[in-house]
């Protein structure tokens, strides 16, 4: 059985999710992580009983590496990517899909004609609820979908001011990026693409460059329509994804821990009129969507296809996000970008 060697490129947060991931897969070996700040990579070296590394390109060029997760800040996410690729290595780069369209367009030019894997971590796809509506919608649960809306934020904490999220050389955006990017990725993963938008951009409470919160609807041709909020000044924790169709709803709230108890309502229309049949399914337990996304590549690489949430998706979220982008600042409606 074939075993993949992983190095994982940055050590923070988002870096330590994927190693506990990935090393409970069976096929997969985790052997290097690597960041500049030498702490972090010694600390998560440790942990794992792997190799530290502080130079990362040296990481992407180990012939003893068949995978390579980049979870830096934005601004890297798409240099390393290249790289690895140019390398030879499959390649998880965390979302966003570098800090915009063009750096997105980069990394899908140098995949092109490589057999290699290319996915973007859009764990959100792997929320058993959120899987789960999925397959419902595809069921025809709730009939024919109509709209989807999204609420989604957090409160920041102290000195999040100078963190590397609002710095916009670092991060390219704030939480339209941040967080808008897993709302916009679902958007499409339920509805396919989206051909217009209008969207504001605000920053009401944190000092920063970058916006703190963000409101966008967007409609594509068949007419559906989606709308979201995302938000730094949230203050409790909160993620509310819903789908509504002509017999019914699916509603997700919670994503686990600090966003609170993973629940899927299923809200079926009563001919007579009246309030919906509802049922209500929690999912307990700790956060599995690293876990299923880490599963999901490993089946791609072996079955040679693109996996679910994959570059091209990438691009086309950064893009939806560029327009929304694009019509605060015009204060109009704009067309997304093919």
């Amino acid at each position: 059985m074939k075993r993949f060697n992983v190095a994982i490129i940055g050590a923070g947060f988002i870096g330590w999710k994927r190693a506990k991931a990935l090393v409970k897969e069976e096929d997969s070996n985790l052997v290097v992580v690597t960041d500049i700040v030498k702490d972090k990579a010694k600390s998560l070296a440790k942990e794992f009983n792997i190799e530290a590394e502080f130079d990362w390109i040296k990481t992407v060029k180990r012939r003893d590496v068949d995978i390579v997760v980049v979870s830096t800040v934005n601004k890297f996410l798409a240099p390393i990517t290249i790289a690895a690729l140019t390398n030879g290595k499959h390649v998880v780069c965390e979302k966003p899909l570098g800090r915009n369209a063009r750096e997105s367009n980069n990394i899908l030019k140098a995949a092109e004609n490589k057999d290699l894997v290319l996915k973007t971590g859009f764990n959100h796809r792997f929320h058993p609820a959120i899987a789960q509506a999925k397959l419902l919608l595809e069921n025809n649960k709730i009939g024919n979908l109509c709209f989807l809306r999204c609420r989604y934020g957090h409160g920041g904490r102290p000195g999040y001011e100078k963190e590397w999220r609002t710095n916009k050389d670092l991060c390219g955006g704030g939480e339209l990026l941040d967080q808008g990017v897993h709302v916009v990725d679902l958007f499409r993963w339920f509805a396919g693409d989206f051909s217009e938008t209008f969207g504001y951009i605000s920053t009401y409470f944190w000092s920063t460059p970058v916006e703190d919160n963000a409101f966008a609807v967007f409609r594509n041709k068949n007419g559906i329509t989606a709308s979201m909020h995302t938000s730094w000044t949230q203050w409790k924790n909160l993620f509310s994804f819903e789908i509504f169709g002509t017999n019914g709803y699916l509603i997700v709230d919670g994503l686990g821990g600090s966003y609170g108890r993973e629940i899927l309502k299923i809200g079926i229309r009563k001919a007579e009129g009246g309030a919906p049949k509802e049922e209500t399914i929690e999912f307990l337990g700790e956060d599995i969507s690293w876990e299923q996304e880490w599963k999901e590549l490993i089946l791609a690489i072996k079955e040679r296809r693109e996996p679910l949430g994959n570059a091209w998706d990438g691009y086309q979220a950064n893009k939806m996000i560029e327009a929304i982008y694009r019509s605060a600042r015009i204060k109009k409606p704009v067309r997304i970008g093919n």
